[in-house]
């Protein structure tokens, strides 16, 4: 393989490296001498050619483990496509001798099974004979299995399986090793953007004279259709059909985009809309756990275009969140780069008390862990307790990880993970593999047993007893409140200032009540009451606990002559066809219809912003009366303007208190002291009259969940619906973009690029486009929800003949840089110092002093070749993983981002799209420096990348005088080859266009 320019002075840097390490002698023996040279062997590079085939013959094989017969020969070669046959030739040349060369060949096992013969090999730790490994977490060895596995001394060397093995010394010290995971997931919103890269790929590798087949998926690629959904249509038994005819109206575009991807590019799967949320798909069909891929085991593992894809760890599947560059990178074969991380030990022990629900867990969790610091680690689950809780309960602990700020939040397989397995319709024969394998690779958990002592970075315990009732917010998922203190506390965010936990309610009008007409009868409103009530997101809603524990609720409040108020937007929004088998089985779900929790369709909706429009009547009377009203969700998102543009108080709860808020009708309420409401006999009801036992749910849990439900619904899962098989897509490899749709356009990242990277490079008398303070969100940077009437989104959007009502969401239209570009920094809410207080999305243009929407100021900067960047506070970036909080920046022009501190995906992300993250040193910002943002900066980066180093310190300058030094976070050798190339998406288009 030729490699170009500076890469190859990288890689060199790389190889060398690679040349002098030792290891420890219980890996090193029967394997083969590192290189002589700095340049790749050629062994090394004979090796990488088998790795890209048989990882290309795997995958093929891999799309076969979602169902029976995915070892049949008959059923494989019907599916293989004439493209891959090349790959798959020299795949089948090389077979004999890829062992022999494996520089871990000497510890590949076979695994017997119980009545003869073999379920495959597998590369067997214990065979090391190491006593480190004995100590490492669990999630730590299965990054040691994938660095071992992959090992062809050139993308994965030996020092990096040394770095893994001795963890508890490496890791303190932030070291870089490269990780190849089994998978990569995505979701609509983020999948839409990554296929308009990968075909914008193919038609740059083609300009440069390379083979557009290249981009193509190396690994499983699983896209699940959940985020397009919106509540149009709730309270009626109509909403799922009405909600989906127009989601597929506003968005069979994209829909179709999609498909011709699925047909366009090898080893994807779509999973199409109405089939459930992405993550609980991911849990309950998609999760492998252990691959068995042409006889190979090895564990699953995955990576995902939504930041909640955490869920998976809580089967024991190591999983994460990155930005969409980062996916479509690990899709064409590159490693991913990551720092070795410190792995948190949290000690489960105890039971949960009566009443108390895996919400009131997970929300008690991810405050520890906030207040902890966890943000860019491994959290692992262990103790007793572990053994007690549900692997639902699991799934919903490690979906918050984003939430505490987690790379993951781990629970290694045990048996509880078994019967899930069972549970869900996985086979006999394959849970029987998956335990064998895991317990021959000491990667499985049996509380039976005495328990090893594993070393953790750092420890943490929670009895579960100690776990009470309680919500989080108002603006933010970690403030959690206890339930019996939550009059008081959200009397104390009235009075408070603007904040956090604050809204400045002058004294005078905290007991305003706003009167309005709803259809005919009279209603009222006043701050804290709540207008939305959403049983929704991929947290609690395939949950059998919480949701069939929110049937009872509803059940009981009925039986006692309650009922919710019909100006309360109420919605069920399933994350699994299958709960709504287990609700009907119960008898549960008339009870939810007849307060007002309809199904309105299975996908993402309250939660992200697709809570659609509230009755114009109580939009009304909140606007014209500035009611602080509120929304209660069982989600995992609340920042500000996320949920609606309307309610400014949003509560994080279980799905049985979102139906005990809406029957109260208020958050101004002491559940323990004050009646819900009036009963049909007159008498007062309180929350303990309608609260349902542990007893009873459990009860309704064991009658009403059943395998076949899982079976069923699997079973049809990838036919689609009508809606879905009528969409008619071309057959061509190369898209036809059509440059008049407002919903899938050509980006112009690659636009003039050539195979010479443009190299590294510093910033010169830049100007601040904006200048934020802490916890900036992607909610805030990202485009998200609706789209505002007034903004440049929306001017673009009429300019073409777009009515208003056509909009859709920013989410929907991601796959259109001109929209996205004029979306970024447009949240209603967002604060920047340079307005002085003033609070929306606008900055003000340096040079005249004038105040412009941010892509209008952005817009006259790039028109005068005025170079930008942001200064902002700690933890920016935090939240969602959306590869447009940094592709949005980067098309505005800002080449930097000065920060006290960043969130991990996003920080990446900004690396991925050429932008320079910096952080102040430790006890500085731009307020103690005096910095206003009216000063032009110059950023002091060498232009030879061979002399930038991970970390280093970089000296700024403004025309002011001032200078102060800050860290480059470029974190890893690999990320400064990505500036290098301008991003990742240039550096693997110039490596994969120059292969021969």
């Amino acid at each position: 393989m030729h490699i170009t320019g500076s890469h190859s002075s990288f890689l060199l840097r790389r190889a060398s490296r690679s040349t002098t390490s030792r290891l420890h002698s219980s890996i090193s023996a029967k394997s083969p001498p590192p290189p002589s040279s700095p340049s790749p062997s050629p062994v090394a590079s004979q090796f990488r050619s088998h790795t890209a085939a048989s990882a290309a013959f795997r995958t093929v094989r891999s799309r076969w483990s979602h169902g029976v017969d995915w070892r049949s020969p008959a059923s494989l070669s019907s599916q293989i496509r004439t493209a891959a046959s090349p790959v798959l030739d020299r795949f089948h040349r090389n077979l004999s001798t890829i062992a022999s060369e494996h520089a871990f060949s000497g510890i590949l096992t076979g695994l017997p099974k119980p009545g003869g013969g073999e379920f495959g090999k597998f590369y067997s730790l214990p065979a090391l004979n190491d006593p480190r490994i004995d100590k490492l977490p669990y999630s730590i060895r299965i990054l040691l299995e994938s660095a071992i596995r992959n090992c062809d001394n050139f993308q994965v060397t030996k020092e990096d399986v040394e770095k893994i093995i001795d963890w508890e010394k490496t890791a303190p010290k932030q070291v870089e090793i490269p990780f190849k995971p089994a998978r990569v997931l995505l979701q609509d919103f983020t999948g839409v953007p990554a296929v308009v890269d990968l075909a914008c790929m193919r038609d740059a590798i083609n300009n440069l004279g390379g083979d557009s087949d290249k981009i193509n998926p190396l690994v499983p690629v699983d896209l699940v259709v959940d985020h397009s959904v919106q509540v149009d249509v709730t309270r009626s038994e109509n909403a799922v059909k009405a909600n989906m005819e127009l989601e597929f109206q506003r968005n069979k575009e994209r829909f179709a985009f999609l498909k011709w991807g699925s047909k366009a590019f090898q080893n994807m799967l779509v999973v199409p809309p109405g089939s459930g949320i992405v993550h609980q798909v991911n849990l309950e069909y998609l999760g492998r756990v252990v691959f068995n891929n042409d006889g190979m085991l090895y564990p699953d593992s995955v990576v995902g275009t939504d930041s909640h894809t955490t869920m998976i760890d809580g089967l024991g599947v190591a999983g994460w969140g990155v930005g969409g560059i980062e996916a479509e990178a690990a899709m064409l074969g590159q490693p991913m780069s990551m720092v070795l991380p410190g792995v948190v030990g949290f000690k489960l022990s105890g039971k949960l008390r009566d009443g108390v629900t895996a919400t009131d867990l997970v929300l008690t969790v991810t405050q520890m862990l906030r207040k902890h610091g966890v943000v860019g680690k491994f959290v692992e689950f262990h103790g007793d307790g572990v053994g007690k809780i549900s692997l639902a309960d699991r799934a919903t602990i490690a979906n918050m990880s984003p939430e505490y700020g987690a790379t993951m939040g781990f629970f290694p397989v045990d048996h509880v993970t078994l019967q899930y397995l069972k549970l869900t319709g996985r086979s006999d024969d394959t849970v029987a593999m998956i335990e064998a394998y895991l317990r021959a690779n000491n990667m499985f958990v049996d509380y039976n047993e005495p328990q090893q002592e594993r070393v953790y970075s750092s420890y943490l315990e929670l009895n579960l007893s100690e776990v009470e009732p309680c919500i989080s917010g108002p603006k933010r998922p970690h403030d959690r409140v206890p339930l019996k203190e939550m009059k008081a506390d959200w009397h104390s965010c009235i009075d408070n200032k603007v904040g956090f936990k604050g809204f400045a309610v002058p004294k005078e009008a905290q007991d305003k009540v706003a009167k309005f007409d709803f259809h005919g009868q009279p209603a009222e409103l006043r701050h804290g009451s709540v207008v939305i009530a959403a049983i929704t997101s991929c947290t609690n809603t395939s949950n059998p606990s919480v949701m069939l524990g929110a049937g009872l609720v509803a059940k009981k409040a009925c039986e006692l002559g309650l009922q919710v108020k019909p100006w309360v937007k109420t919605s069920l929004a399933p994350g699994s066809g299958v709960v709504t088998k287990y609700l009907l089985q119960s008898g549960l779900q008339k009870y939810l219809n007849e307060q007002g929790f309809d199904i309105v369709g299975y996908g993402c909706t309250t939660c992200i912003g697709n809570s659609g429009d509230l009755d114009e009547s109580v939009a009304s009377a909140i606007s014209d009366n500035d009611i602080i009203a509120s929304a209660v969700l069982s989600g995992n998102r609340n920042f500000e303007g996320r949920v609606h543009a309307l309610t400014r108080a949003n509560y994080l709860a279980s799905p049985p208190l979102v139906v005990a808020y809406a029957l109260a009708g208020t958050v101004d309420i002491d559940f323990e002291k004050e009646p819900i409401g009036v009963g049909k006999d007159g008498k007062n009801v309180y929350l303990r009259d309608i609260w349902p036992s542990t007893e009873e749910i459990a009860e309704a849990v064991q009658s009403s969940v059943l395998p076949d439900m899982f079976k069923s619904t699997y079973k049809s899962i990838t036919e689609g619906n009508p809606m879905w098989n009528d969409l008619n897509v071309p057959e061509a490899k190369l898209y036809s973009w059509d440059q008049n749709s407002t919903y899938i356009h050509q980006p112009p990242y690659f636009k003039n690029m050539t195979m010479d990277p443009p190299g590294a490079h510093g910033v010169k008398d830049a100007y601040c486009l904006l200048n934020f303070g802490d916890s900036i969100t992607t909610d805030h940077i990202s485009p998200a929800g609706s789209i505002h009437k007034d903004s440049p989104a929306a001017k673009f959007l009429l300019d073409r003949g777009v009515d208003r009502k056509d909009f859709n969401s920013y989410g929907s239209r991601r796959g259109n840089d001109e929209i996205m570009a004029r979306g970024t920094f447009a949240n209603i809410r967002i604060v920047n110092k340079l307005l002085k207080g003033e609070v929306g999305p606008q900055t003000v243009h340096i040079p005249t002093g004038e105040k412009l929407s941010v892509f209008d100021a952005a817009s006259r900067y790039k028109a005068a070749g005025q170079d930008t960047i942001v200064l902002a506070g700690a933890e920016y970036g935090s939240g969602s993983s959306r590869d447009w909080a940094a592709k949005g920046p980067m098309l505005l022009g800002v080449k930097a981002v000065i920060a006290k501190s960043f969130e991990r995906i996003h920080r990446s992300n900004l690396v991925g799209m050429g932008i320079i993250p910096l952080c102040f040193k430790a006890g500085e910002d731009a307020d103690t420096l005096q910095l206003t943002g009216h000063e032009r900066y110059t950023i002091d980066l060498p232009n030879n990348i061979s002399e930038i180093r991970p970390g280093q310190d970089v000296t700024v300058k403004t025309d002011s005088g001032k200078s102060f030094t800050c860290t480059a976070r470029f974190d890893t050798e690999v990320e400064l080859a990505y500036f290098n190339h301008g991003g990742i998406l240039p550096y693997v288009i110039r490596q994969l266009a120059a292969q021969k």
